[in-house]
C-alpha cells in the first residue's frame, strides 16, 4: 500500500513551514527585509527612482499592514501576503523559498479565508503571473499602468470559487 499524506503535511515537509500566522509589530522588521529580497529579485524592471519611491511607499504602512505571515519551523518569516477582503494586494516570499509551496500555502490560507480570490500582478513580473495561473487564476483584465499611475502594466486576475 501506497502512503499518500495530506497535501498540507507534503508543503510542510517541503518548506519547513510551521504554520501561517497573524503579523504582530516585532514582525515589521523581518517583513520588510524580506519584501526587498523579494522584490530585488523578481522585480529587475522597475526604474531605480521608483524602485527607491515604491519602497518609501512600502516603509510607511507595511510594517503595521494587517499581514498573513508564513513562518518557518523557527517562526521566521518566509513569505506574507495582504489580503483586503478577497483581494491579495501584496504577496512576496523568500527567494530562496520560490517554487517550495510558500506562496500556494499562503493563497490556500486566503481561499479559507474568502472565496473568490483576486489579485493584480506586474506584466513584466512573468514568474509572478504564471505562478498565479498555474494554481488556476484566470486574466480578467489589464491596465496600462500601475495603481499609482506608474508606466508598469497590470494584469487583473481571479480564482474563482471552487
Amino acid at each position: 500500500m501506497i502512503y499518500d499524506p495530506p497535501l498540507p503535511i507534503l508543503i510542510s515537509a517541503l518548506v519547513s513551514v510551521a504554520r501561517i500566522l497573524k503579523a504582530v509589530a516585532s514582525d515589521g522588521k523581518h517583513v520588510l527585509l524580506l519584501w526587498r529580497r523579494a522584490v530585488d529579485a523578481t522585480h529587475h524592471f522597475l526604474s531605480p527612482s521608483d524602485r527607491r519611491d515604491i519602497e518609501a511607499e512600502v516603509l510607511s504602512f507595511l510594517p503595521q499592514a494587517p499581514l498573513w505571515l508564513a513562518v518557518d519551523n523557527s517562526d521566521f518569516p518566509i513569505g506574507f501576503m495582504l489580503l483586503d477582503g478577497g483581494h491579495v494586494e501584496a504577496s512576496f516570499v523568500d527567494p530562496s523559498k520560490h517554487g517550495s509551496g510558500v506562496g500556494r500555502m499562503l493563497v490556500e490560507h486566503a481561499q479559507c479565508i474568502q472565496l473568490g480570490l483576486t489579485t493584480d500582478v506586474n506584466e513584466q513580473n512573468a514568474q509572478a503571473v504564471g505562478f498565479y495561473e498555474h494554481l488556476g487564476f484566470e486574466r480578467t483584465g489589464r491596465s496600462e499602468m500601475d495603481s499609482q499611475g506608474r508606466p508598469y502594466p497590470l494584469i487583473h486576475l481571479r480564482l474563482p470559487p471552487a
